[in-house]
C-alpha cells in the first residue's frame, strides 16, 4: 500500500473543496457535506488528492480501484529509479596504448550508464619507486574525459594501489567526450 494516508469522505477537514467527478471532469467548488452526499449518491468515495491546494482537491472514485492505481504508479516509479553503482577499472602505471584505450572505452560506458567509476592503478614490485607514472595515468584519464566527469575522490595511495573515484556530470557530455587520439 501507499505510505501516504489518503483522507476519505468524512475524514476530509476542509469546509470547501474542489470536486472532480467520477468521469474526470471538474464539478466545481462545493461544501464538504455536499461533496460527500454527491459521492454517496453514485455509490463511490470522496478521496482528497491534493490537500495543499486552495481549496483542497477531492475526487469521486471507487476507493479500492484508486488505491490499486496509486500502488501501481508507485511500483512503476520505483522501477524507473536506479541506484548508482560503483564500477572499478584497473590500470597499471606503464600500460600500453591499446589496453589504455580499451579500458577507457569501458569507463565511458560505465559513466554513460550513470555509474561511478573507481580507477585503480596497481603497482607491482619496483614500480612503487615511480609513483609519478600512476599520477600521469590518472591525469591522462581526466584530460581525455574532461568536463564530462567530476572527481569524487582525488587520486591517493592505498597500499600498492593508486585509487581515484569519478562520476558523470551529464550523460550527454560523456557520449560526446574527447577522443582518445587527443593525448596519444
Amino acid at each position: 500500500m501507499d505510505k501516504r494516508n489518503w483522507r476519505i469522505n468524512n475524514q476530509i477537514r476542509a469546509p470547501k473543496v474542489r470536486v472532480i467527478g467520477a468521469d474526470g471532469k471538474q464539478v466545481g467548488v462545493l461544501g464538504i457535506s455536499e461533496a460527500v452526499v454527491r459521492a454517496k449518491e453514485e455509490s463511490l468515495d470522496l478521496v482528497e488528492i491534493a490537500p495543499q491546494a486552495k481549496p483542497p482537491v477531492v475526487k469521486i472514485v471507487e476507493l479500492g480501484k484508486f488505491l490499486y492505481q496509486e500502488e501501481k504508479k508507485a511500483r512503476a516509479q520505483k522501477l524507473k529509479t536506479k541506484a548508482s553503482e560503483l564500477k572499478e577499472m584497473r590500470f597499471s602505471p606503464f600500460i600500453g596504448q591499446s589496453d589504455f584505450e580499451t579500458r577507457l572505452t569501458r569507463v565511458r560506458e560505465f559513466l554513460g550508464d550513470k555509474n561511478k567509476v573507481r580507477i585503480v592503478i596497481k603497482f607491482k614490485g619496483r614500480q612503487m619507486e615511480v609513483k609519478q607514472a600512476g599520477y600521469a595515468v590518472t591525469n591522462k584519464i581526466l584530460a581525455i574525459l574532461g568536463e564530462s566527469v567530476a572527481v569524487d575522490m582525488q587520486p591517493k595511495f592505498l597500499g600498492r594501489h593508486l585509487v581515484m573515484v569519478i562520476s558523470p556530470t551529464n550523460k550527454k557530455v560523456v557520449k560526446e567526450a574527447k577522443g582518445l587520439d587527443n593525448l596519444s
